[in-house]
């Protein structure tokens, strides 16, 4: 059996589409399955069993979950908003969750991968996983990066294989419920299927308006990477998952236009709030990734987004 937490979301369902493709249907599916807007997300996909989230942790610490049954774990799963503050419900979700879940697994000798975040790399511009290039600006980073550092602890105590993949900014289907954390590219084509315009916000930190640069990754190239990791298991470390380069917000601007064929650009006042906690240029470095053997290419932003809308187009025609 295959654990999956955060299944019903983003990158979870996208996780379980992709393992399901390959023969595996013996999924643990954990999450809140009361939520009817993140349940839809699963629906179609095959699973062997769901559970609660706190019904799933009960039984764990109960030791009433056996782990001899258990192939792999996915902890994807987290509170994600990067405006969260408050403390004990972001370390709750996800740092108190993640150790529980991390303890099972080298309990058991169970492979575990973990969803980690660029966030933790902060405002810094040097962005590769050594301790000294990590300063999170906001609570969602600062217990991502507590986590890695629990992490790094176990490592060097060499137990079973233990993967921490750090995200960049990851877009593609199944990421509506996200809201406000939702993709950029998701939220420009939201905004063109109501009018002409896009917004992205004027200059800062240096960067010209539209100019700031992110390292934008297609989700079917996040879970490539977990697949292969799976299938790598003498394999452990934290790993930058990106493309390996960074595109301007006002290329994924004019990717989005391209796709839908009208609109324009319009620049906004930076936001006060997010003065000192945003994040203008981020890139992967994936020396690591690379040397430990991974040698698939990634979409480009102009690629990625064509293949995002498509879907979206798809589903749209189908009321999904």
């Amino acid at each position: 059996m295959i654990i999956v937490t955060g299944s019903n979301g983003f990158i979870g369902s996208n996780l379980i589409s992709q393992l399901n493709k390959i023969g595996k249907n013996d999924i643990l599916a954990v999450d809140d399955h009361s939520n009817k807007e993140l349940k839809k997300n699963i629906m179609d996909l095959s699973v062997s069993q769901r559970i609660g989230i706190e019904e799933f942790l009960d039984m764990i610490l109960k030791g009433e979950f056996k782990a001899k049954k258990v192939t792999s774990i996915f902890h994807q799963g987290a509170c994600s908003d990067t405006l969260e503050w408050d403390v004990d419900y972001m370390l709750k979700n996800n740092f108190s969750y993640s150790k529980v879940l991390l303890d099972f697994a080298e309990q058991g000798n169970i492979p575990f991968f973990y969803a980690s975040s660029a966030s933790i790399y902060g405002a810094g511009t040097v962005f590769s996983e050594e301790k000294e290039n990590e300063n999170p600006v906001n609570l969602y980073a600062y217990s991502k990066y507590l986590f890695d550092q629990l992490v790094r602890n176990r490592l060097k105590k060499g137990s079973s294989q233990i993967v921490g993949m750090r995200y960049f900014n990851v877009y593609g289907p199944h990421e509506s419920h996200k809201g406000h954390m939702a993709s950029v590219a998701y939220h420009l084509h939201q905004q063109l299927k109501k009018g002409d315009n896009i917004k992205l916000f004027k200059g800062s930190d240096g960067f010209e308006d539209g100019e700031q640069r992110r390292d934008f990754i297609h989700v079917d190239d996040v879970i490539k990477v977990n697949i292969w990791f799976l299938n790598n298991q003498n394999i452990s470390g934290i790993f930058n998952v990106g493309t390996g380069k960074s595109q301007t917000f006002n290329e994924v601007a004019n990717a989005v236009i391209d796709w839908n064929k009208k609109g324009s650009i319009q620049y906004i006042s930076f936001p006060e709030k997010l003065i000192g906690s945003y994040q203008s240029f981020t890139e992967a470095d994936l020396s690591n990734l690379r040397e430990a053997g991974y040698k698939e290419n990634f979409m480009d932003v102009e690629t990625g987004i064509k293949k995002y809308l498509d879907v979206l187009e798809d589903w749209s025609k189908n009321e999904y």
